[in-house]
């Protein structure tokens, strides 16, 4: 079953991009001659998604006015020009923009590249995986050796059933967050109305064995720095020759 509302996390500052973040939101520098925040809707639009709501905060005017162009999926907008809510606090408050149910939570900033054509995307099969009466959330994830940009870090655990624990030195299956999860929208409903991070759930999903992993297949990129830049566009010519 498609999951078809989507939520994504597109209002930080970048300031490690500057200083093209100086004029440009994060989501909108352009790697490959293509917005960053368009891969990710790309592969929401793919996987089913009709409606997704963005929050904005940084140069939101250009985001609204760019995101505004879009027909699939549908956009909507999460304002947080006022203040920045933190990854859970801008979750919790996107929420509310869509429908109750499975949504599918993406950051603006993290994609992949290649899926197989012939096969369930990543983003289906996620859908697929996730379970919410065993399930507080489903994570995309992937091994370290398939990243590029990212900082070294390994995040969690993989156990044989599919549940997450937090890494610490030592553990078998070492794995990288995707940024890429499947939740029902109930898990927020008592979120609080201020800024918090996603993380306090993931830890509360961990310490309940409610936390499970699905692993990607492709290759992940984070784009935070200027010099991650053309180390991305190189992976995605080696995957998507031609365009």
């Amino acid at each position: 079953m498609p999951i078809t509302n989507a939520m994504v996390l597109a209002a930080g500052l970048g300031t490690r991009l500057r200083p093209i973040t100086n004029t440009l939101p994060k989501p909108l520098v352009s790697i490959a001659g293509k917005p960053m925040i368009d891969y990710v809707l790309d592969l929401l639009a793919a996987a089913g998604v009709t409606k997704a709501a963005v929050n904005v905060h940084h140069f939101a005017d250009q985001m609204e006015a760019y995101l505004s162009r879009r027909e699939a999926p549908r956009i909507v907008f999460s304002d947080e020009r006022d203040a920045l809510m933190n990854s859970g606090g801008g979750l919790a408050k996107g929420l509310k923009l869509l429908d109750d149910g499975p949504v599918l939570v993406m950051n603006a900033d993290l994609f992949w590249v290649g899926e197989k054509a012939e096969e369930p995307s990543n983003l289906q099969r996620l859908a697929d995986y996730f379970d919410p009466e065993r399930m507080d959330m489903a994570l995309l994830c992937v091994r370290l050796e398939d990243t590029t940009g990212h900082n070294g870090k390994k995040d969690f655990s993989l156990s044989e059933d599919g549940r997450l624990r937090r890494y610490e030195e030592g553990m078998d299956n070492p794995i990288v967050y995707a940024g890429a999860t499947a939740l029902h929208s109930r898990l927020f409903a008592d979120a609080p109305g201020d800024a918090f991070n996603l993380n306090i759930y993931f830890d509360r999903a961990i310490a309940r064995g409610r936390l499970f992993g699905l692993m990607l297949d492709g290759h992940w990129m984070t784009v935070g720095t200027p010099e991650a830049i053309p180390e991305a566009e190189a992976v995605i010519r080696r995957f998507c020759p031609g365009g």
